[in-house]
């Protein structure tokens, strides 16, 4: 039996459904910076976390996550 080479990865196993890390990015495609208050108007992260998310581990990813309702309830007001 001949062993036939696998793809690094494929869509089945990386895409938006599962991401690489197991936690998804929490963007929403509306990617504007608000200069009052210093987030991401579509995803409330900050320009910083945005930037390092490929850089988090999974548990950076969920403390940013579990920031997000706050932040929003605080720009609602």
């Amino acid at each position: 039996m001949s062993l036939r080479p696998r793809p690094l990865f494929s869509v089945a196993t990386v895409g938006p459904s599962m991401p690489a890390s197991g936690v998804a990015s929490p963007c929403v495609s509306v990617c504007k910076m608000s200069e009052t208050i210093g987030l991401c108007e579509g995803c409330f992260r900050t320009i910083d976390e945005i930037a390092h998310w490929g850089l988090y581990d999974d548990d950076e990813k969920r403390a940013v996550i579990a920031a997000l309702p706050g932040r929003r309830a605080a720009v609602a007001r």
